[in-house]
This record gives C-alpha cells, structure tokens and sequence, in this order.
C-alpha cells in the first residue's frame, strides 16, 4: 500500500509539472506574439508620411494633391530621385505632385478623357508645382552660359510657370507605370526630346513611327483639358501662359 502511495504521488506530481510547463509555454508564446504586435506597429510609424516645410508652404499656398483630385493619375516625381538631368534629389521627402486646385481639375479632365480612349492607360505625372527656390537651386548648380542654361531651367527672376503650380511634366503610362516609349526619356537634353524636329527623327529612322504617335497621343490627351505643350520638351504642358498666371496666383517661394 505504501507503495502504491508513493507511485501515485509521483504520477500526481509529474502531471502538475506537465501543466505547469504547458501553461509556461502558453504564457511564453503570448509574450512572443505581444513582441511582434509592437515590432510591427513600429515598423509602421516609421513609414508614415512625412511633410517637410517645402511640402507645407505649398499645402499653405493653397495648392492640391493631384491625387486628392483624380486617385487614378499615377505619380513618380523625378525630383525626389536622381533620375533627372541634375542627377540629384532637390524634392527631399516629397513624393506628391501639386497644382493650383483649377490646374488639378483640368489636369483630371485630360486623365478622363485618355481613359475613355483606351482604359488601360493612364497618365503618369512626372513634375508639377516646382517653389521658386528650388528653381534657384537649378539655376545656380548648372554651369553653362545662360543662352544655354536657359533651354532647361527657366530664370528663377522671372518666375516659371512651375513656379506657380500652372505647369506640369508628365507622360502615358500603361496601369502598372510603364511608360509608353517617346523615343527619349524625361529631361533628355537632346534635340530628339524636341516636339519641332520629330518629323526630322522620323525620316532619318531614329524616331519610330509609333514612339511619334505616343507623343502626339499625350498632346491630344492634354488639350482635352486646356493645356498645350512647348517646343523643347514632349513631357512638358502649360495650362495658362504666364502673364495670366501671374494675374492669377502667387509664385510659390
């Protein structure tokens, strides 16, 4: 009987340590999963948008995020990376495209009637509202003669259309952001980025036939809400010319 006593005594106490060692694995999981609950939680603050002060003047002018006016138009500010022709970041944290509310309205009229065109593409904005001091900044680093400086950077003294949030850079691109092919890239410097002398890249084979119908596609496009493009650039279009502009709205400093 003693014995006996002894083997249940043991059994008891082995099935309460067994319990005991269940329920520290069950206390030691929920603690694992409460780590990973803040692990992530913090992994998402450090990704929440940021508004730095170039960003805040232009909301505090009264300029609009493109994408609060038409969620579909896609948005790649070349400016916030090195792919331009500066090869350098001027935008810092910025990655929204703004424009004066009237010249986000229209812009959104161009997206809408490209989409009925052809609903797999869409437009994709590459440079809108540009503050005059960032323009400054271009202007200084660029070290060429001004005849030449000013085929790419318009002199921050007599204000851009950027500048007043009535200009915008952009192109066609399919829903997934691949843009369609205009024979030269954003901000190429060449004549063959040059809208005057596509006939002449044409007839010598180094524009294709289709890469000419992709830009005149993106000029249609624009017109159906007011804009015309310049001469030099196939990406860039203006919505008003700058002495309206400037009647209209303040530069953006």
């Amino acid at each position: 009987m003693k014995h006996l006593f002894y083997i249940s005594a043991i059994i008891l106490i082995s099935c309460q340590g067994s319990e005991s060692s269940e329920n520290t694995v069950e206390q030691t999981e929920e603690l694992v999963d409460t780590s990973t609950v803040i692990e992530e939680d913090t992994i998402v603050a450090v990704e929440e948008y940021i508004v730095d002060t170039l960003e805040q003047n232009i909301i505090d002018a009264g300029l609009v995020n493109i994408q609060d006016i038409d969620s579909s138009i896609l948005v790649e500010l070349k400016y916030t990376t090195t792919d331009n022709f500066m090869e350098k970041d001027v935008y810092g944290h910025m990655t929204r495209a703004y424009l004066q509310p009237s010249v986000a309205e229209d812009l959104s009229k161009c997206q809408a009637y490209l989409k009925e065109k052809d609903s797999s593409l869409t437009l994709l904005v590459y440079d809108a509202v540009r503050p005059r001091s960032v323009q400054q900044y271009m202007w200084d680093i660029l070290d060429m003669p001004i005849g030449e400086k000013v085929k790419f950077v318009s002199n921050p003294a007599n204000g851009s259309l950027h500048n007043y949030g009535c200009a915008v850079d952009l192109t066609i691109a399919y829903l997934d952001g691949t843009p369609l092919d205009m024979g030269a890239g954003y901000d190429d410097i060449r004549k063959i980025a040059y809208p005057r002398y596509e006939q002449a890249y044409l007839d010598s084979g180094m524009l294709s036939l289709q890469q000419i119908e992709n830009r005149q596609l993106l000029r249609e496009t624009m017109r159906a809400g007011g804009f015309w493009n310049i001469q030099t650039e196939w990406w860039h279009f203006n919505r008003y010319n700058r002495s309206t502009a400037k009647s209209m709205f303040e530069i953006i400093e």
